[in-house]
């Protein structure tokens, strides 16, 4: 069963990003009352997903480590650059383009800055998804 759990963390982490990213936030700004209201709602959306995003990649992360006890997982190991910018993406979205925004500081670039590294985040996560696919033959 351990075996499996890279696996369901990359789907986890890419379907989750999928959901919120594509589906929950345009219909926040398209069913609540107000742009503003809607707003709030997605920061705190954008921000829990941020932490599952980490611990997904960091339980990636984990299992494409050589010496544990738990089996490596190659492709894991593999994609260890998407995981970790992927990670690394969803860290910078949360501290350093989200609170400007939320700040309201130049909004339409740190709003297209954001977005731009969701959609980054997003294809690391299906790259890592999809390498941790079975293939077969």
């Amino acid at each position: 069963m351990l075996s499996r759990l890279p696996f369901w963390a990359a789907a986890l982490w890419w379907g989750s990003l999928s959901t919120i990213g594509f589906l929950v936030v345009p219909l926040l700004f398209a069913t609540l009352p107000s742009p503003t209201l809607a707003g709030q709602m997605a920061a705190r959306l954008f921000s829990a997903q941020t932490w599952v995003s980490c611990v997904c990649a960091l339980l990636l992360l984990m299992s494409s480590r050589q010496n544990q006890a738990l089996t490596p997982v190659p492709a894991a190991h593999a994609a260890i650059i998407y995981i970790v910018s992927g990670m690394l993406l969803a860290a910078l979205a949360e501290f350093a383009v989200a609170p400007r925004i939320v700040a309201r500081e130049n909004l339409r670039l740190w709003h297209s800055v954001g977005s731009a590294m969701y959609l980054l985040q997003w294809l690391c996560a299906g790259v890592t998804f999809w390498k941790l696919t079975p293939q077969r033959s």
